[in-house]
């Protein structure tokens, strides 16, 4: 088992990894009836799409002597109706390292390339940036 979800009332659940007992909760955004005090169901798919993405290119640039510590990603995810869906998510990297072109390439094409990109329904527009340090 992977994982633990709990209703805990009021739109609300809480997440348990089952091996490390790590938590999070969820609430159901205030455009769907919540208070949006967490992170929604909807919006912990759109981030676990740029975490999947930093961390095989993590393991990328790890082989091939890259570090790219302190990268970031934003995330912004897009909702449409009937039925109520993710329609979009628009993900820009913020990564410090300096690579060559050929090393961008490789990583770009691996970030692009995760599990969670392929796992998603292929009508959801992926928009994804990749702003590297200039030199």
């Amino acid at each position: 088992m992977t994982s633990k979800v709990t209703y805990t009332g009021e739109l609300r659940t809480t997440c348990q990894h089952v091996r490390s007992g790590n938590e999070f909760i969820t609430d159901a955004p205030i455009d769907n009836n919540g208070l949006g005090q967490a992170f929604s169901p909807t919006d912990t798919v759109a981030t676990g799409l740029a975490s999947c993405m930093l961390t095989v290119m993590g393991i990328k640039a790890r082989d091939i002597g890259v570090d790219l510590s302190g990268s970031t990603a934003n995330v912004t995810k897009h909702m449409a109706s009937d039925p109520r869906r993710i329609s979009k998510i628009e993900v820009e990297f913020e990564l410090p390292a300096l690579v060559s072109e050929k090393n961008k390439a490789i990583l770009e094409r691996t970030a692009n390339t995760c599990p969670v990109h392929y796992s998603l329904h292929p009508e959801i527009e992926k928009i994804v940036t990749f702003n590297w340090i200039k030199e």
